[in-house]
């Protein structure tokens, strides 16, 4: 059941096969014996790809279900202290390696039979389909995959940051408004709005910010303005090492950017698995930090 759960999801008997240590022939042959158990055809299988029957829909649905359950029943039968398997966590790049993966060792050696696997990318992975767990989203406004359950783990503020050489060559912005006559860096998808928005003295101001590099990925938004080639938006998480070393500035200190706000999301409704709750507390605990 869990096999074939696998291979629904991913699409793929080899991919679930990579995933679950097993062999693509011995996917196979699990699948097979499934449905002559069951007497009905589940998957539909090509060269190319692996869909479901509308008997495969249905039984996954139910098998979904009961996994879960079977975890949660072995798990109650070893206790709360023995928590174990795989939990797979994606996170963006930036905010995964300078404030998850520190949280984590606390967390890791709390339960020592489970293993965490990391993906870590700044483009939106498919929870089902990529076999997550647990995402984290960072994000201002609405937050997406408003379809699965979700938990808010923390808050984080945003600046506006540049180089000193940037700086020296093009003169600081006093105001937002002055925005407009910099070049500005922009990120696909986080924070890639071409206009920013500012608070002062209970006054909204938004700029239309001109943008003449974008990159997808936090990191190459931070290197990029550390190499001079522009403003950006940063968290403070994000950017803390190269404010600390002066090799960023902050800009524009008095009026305050909209936080962002860190969720994590999970594809098995409102009730995941103890594992993904007992990681989902510990992040909360650990991340909502100044």
């Amino acid at each position: 059941m869990a096999v074939f759960a696998r291979v629904a999801e991913s699409g793929s008997l080899s991919r679930a096969g990579r995933e679950l240590k097993l062999s693509q022939p011995s996917v196979s042959r699990i699948i097979s014996a499934l449905e002559a158990r069951l007497g009905a055809t589940l998957l539909l299988r090509t060269t190319r790809s692996v869909s479901l029957t509308d008997a495969g829909a249905l039984y996954l649905e139910r098998a979904k279900y009961l996994l879960a359950e079977m975890e949660e029943a072995e798990q109650a039968t070893r206790g709360a202290d023995s928590l174990h398997g795989v939990i797979r966590l994606a996170a963006p790049v930036l905010y995964g390696a300078r404030a998850v993966i520190p949280a984590l060792a606390p967390f890791l050696a709390q339960h020592p039979e489970l293993r965490v696997e990391m993906i870590m990318s700044d483009a939106r992975q498919n929870l089902i389909t990529d076999g997550v767990d647990v995402a984290l989203r960072i994000g201002v406004g609405p937050l997406e995959d408003s379809t699965f359950g979700s938990r808010r783990l923390a808050r984080v503020a945003r600046l506006v940051v540049a180089s000193p050489a940037y700086l020296a060559a093009n003169g600081r912005p006093a105001t937002p408004a002055e925005l407009a006559r910099h070049d500005c860096i922009l990120q696909h998808g986080l924070f890639g709005r071409e206009s920013w928005r500012f608070s002062h003295n209970q006054t909204v101001t938004a700029v239309d910010v001109s943008a003449r590099l974008w990159i997808n990925s936090a990191p190459g938004v931070l290197a990029a303005a550390v190499a001079g080639l522009g403003i950006a938006l940063a968290t403070r998480v994000m950017a803390g090492e190269e404010l600390r070393s002066g090799q960023l500035e902050q800009l524009l200190g008095a009026y305050q950017l909209d936080p962002a706000e860190v969720y994590a999301v999970f594809p098995a409704g409102p009730r995941p698995s103890s594992k993904v709750r007992a990681i989902v507390d510990h992040l909360a605990a650990s991340l909502d930090v100044p």
